[in-house]
């Protein structure tokens, strides 16, 4: 797993989107972390440092995985660059098929009344 710069990662995300619009998937996850070990936490609550946590964001094709680590201030921007991408690439999805609820209570209705009782 590669931790990459912010920009450098939005930029290897967009390719990894690319290389799989015919066929493939991505799948990006995003996680609170504050990068730093249990025993290092332990030691700043005792000493009562206060703990600078991170949004740790990893994407991975099922062959090459990489990751970034964006802080409170970056966020803001970081989160509009990856919708962007996102909103491009987003192609590939299928509509859902929607019935009208009218419609729908319609056919149930001619259904259930054309159908005769049966006699036991």
């Amino acid at each position: 797993m590669v931790l990459l710069q912010p920009d450098p990662f939005l930029n290897e995300l967009t390719s990894m989107y690319e290389r799989s619009a015919e066929k493939g998937s991505v799948w990006v996850t995003l996680k609170r972390s504050s990068l730093k070990s249990k025993v290092q936490r332990n030691k700043m609550t005792t000493k009562g440092e206060p703990i600078e946590y991170r949004c740790l964001v990893r994407a991975s094709n099922g062959k090459k995985t990489i990751s970034t680590s964006v802080g409170a201030k970056d966020h803001q921007r970081f989160q509009a660059s990856y919708a962007t991408i996102l909103k491009a690439h987003m192609t590939a999805l299928k509509k859902r098929e929607r019935k009208d609820k009218k419609k729908a209570a319609e056919t149930e209705k001619k259904v259930g009344s054309t159908q005769k009782p049966q006699k036991m």
